[in-house]
């Protein structure tokens, strides 16, 4: 009886157990890896967001060059004012 049931097992194992396995787990990595439809809202929102503050930046920037085209160089430490002047990026 013994050297019936064992080797029923191991093919009975081997051909639907271990298959039926990884494709549980590959349905569970799948399902896994891809983002919800509140993710993908959470990401444009804060996509949004973002793009609005570099809006309101440049603005900023803007309106601070108009008032003095030297504020860089004034907000910055010593060090880096001498390595931009240096560079050449914000000679007027």
């Amino acid at each position: 009886m013994e050297e019936i049931v064992v080797p029923f097992i191991a093919i009975v194992t081997l051909f639907i157990g271990l298959p039926w396995l990884v494709f549980h787990y590959i349905t569970r990595w799948k399902t896994a890896a891809t983002l919800t439809g509140s993710d993908e809202k959470l990401l444009d929102e804060l996509h949004d967001a973002a793009r609005r503050l570099d809006d309101r930046l440049c603005t900023i920037e803007r309106i601070m060059t108009a008032e003095n085209p030297n504020w860089r160089q004034q907000c910055l430490p010593e060090t880096d004012r001498q390595r931009l002047l240096s560079d050449g990026e914000y000679d007027q």
